[in-house]
């Protein structure tokens, strides 16, 4: 038999085993993935964060299939740069919908992002769960009665949390009175701005003045002179790193220097790294602090440091909430059996095992009213900025996440 005439009869009977029910060939191949969308921003001014976000997931993703993936398929990531843009975020997300077939999502770290893309989601009935951005409005957007369901969900401290945390700091247990806001003018930095102004109003004060900054803009000196000649004792800000960068650093050029508490965004690393010493002592609600103070934060940073081959998370609050929030949409998927998107919210919802995340143990974290899994500025820590890391401002705090 020639070499032709014996690859055709290879050829009819491997065509022959594919046709058949049941043949060989059938039974060899493996299961299409489970295909889950992330998107973020990993360029621009927002990308410490949004690469931090990114890894967590990837990690936490790694770790489920390594172990066996979900109802025996492996789930694959696929990833888009939204750029922080709003109208490039609603692409993104349209594009992992109608191109990509993916049954769920992860990620989005701007608010405004969030605000103009996960309609989306919601008229898709694809579940997604925030791994990052924090605006108010994220999982209200789609509330009864206009939406009987709601398929946003989020693992991340939404900023009435947040205000309520930061207002705290300054007025009783710093006790300053005269106080100045400074935020960007995005959604992000005007929700916020908002929110502050509200926990400001229902102990009595109004701020001293109120600054809006653009995002890349360099110069904050005229703002940081209207916030002194109104004698604020401390700065309430709302914005990223960058620009934060920019008020710390315009202080230390005017010789005046009154603190900073703001926003889990003062952790960020071009806030840290673009003021050096000036950033030193800023003050910031956070989810998680990279310390190894159990055994499960301990294995996290391990796997950090496998996967990326740093020891340094640019953003840590959001590497640990894109862990957990992947741990949690894959406890729902396994506990739903499927990948249709109203089985996982329902699932979501009513989730009945514990997911033991790197920031807490998860215990029926949602349900059908409440899509948020901070609900109290308690579940919450006050860190400060100390030798260009970011630690816990208050022993208590750091000795309380040991407990857990």
């Amino acid at each position: 038999m020639s070499r032709r005439t014996a690859l055709r009869h290879l050829l009819a009977l491997a065509a022959m085993l594919i046709s058949q029910p049941g043949g060989a060939a059938t039974a060899t191949l493996p299961p299409p993935p489970i295909r889950i969308g992330v998107s973020g921003p990993f360029t621009g001014g927002s990308s410490p964060m949004g690469i931090s976000m990114r890894e967590g997931i990837r990690i936490a993703i790694a770790e489920i299939n390594a172990a066996g993936g979900l109802l025996g398929r492996t789930i694959e990531l696929v990833e888009r740069d939204d750029e922080a843009r709003n109208e490039r975020g609603a692409q993104v997300v349209q594009d992992l919908i109608n191109k990509e077939g993916i049954v769920a999502a992860l990620g989005i770290v701007n608010t405004g992002v969030a605000l103009a893309s996960q309609r989306y989601y919601q008229t898709a009935r694809i579940p997604m769960v925030t791994s990052v951005a924090t605006g108010s409005l994220i999982t209200k957007q789609f509330q009864p009665p206009e939406f009987s369901e709601n398929y946003i969900f989020r693992v991340s401290a939404h900023d009435t949390l947040q205000a309520a945390m930061i207002v705290k700091e300054a007025t009783e247990r710093r006790g300053f009175r005269r106080i100045a806001i400074f935020h960007d003018a995005t959604n992000y930095g005007q929700l916020g701005r908002e929110d502050l102004e509200r926990a400001l109003d229902r102990i009595g004060i109004k701020p001293v003045v109120v600054e809006r900054f653009q995002i890349r803009q360099a110069d904050m000196t005229p703002a940081l002179l209207r916030a002194r000649q109104a004698g604020a004792e401390v700065i309430l800000t709302y914005g990223i790193g960058p620009e934060l960068a920019q008020i710390a650093n315009g202080m230390a050029r005017l010789n005046w220097r009154v603190p900073m508490i703001g926003s889990w965004t003062l952790a960020m690393s071009n806030f840290i790294d673009n003021a050096g010493p000036n950033a030193e002592g800023a003050r910031m609600p956070q989810t998680f602090i990279q310390a190894p103070d159990t055994p499960r934060r301990q294995a996290f940073l391990q796997a950090w440091r496998a996967q990326t081959g740093t020891e340094r998370i640019p953003v840590p609050p959001a590497a640990a909430q894109g862990y957990d929030s992947a741990l949690l949409l894959a406890a729902a998927i396994r506990q739903a059996g499927s990948t249709e998107g109203e089985r996982i919210r329902e699932a979501l919802e009513n989730l009945d095992t514990r997911v033991h995340g790197v920031i807490m143990d998860y215990d029926r974290p949602f349900s059908k009213a409440r899509h948020e899994t901070f609900t109290s500025p308690e579940q919450l820590f006050m860190g400060e900025v100390r030798k260009g890391q970011v630690v816990h401002a208050y022993e208590q705090d750091r000795q309380r996440v040991r407990q857990q």
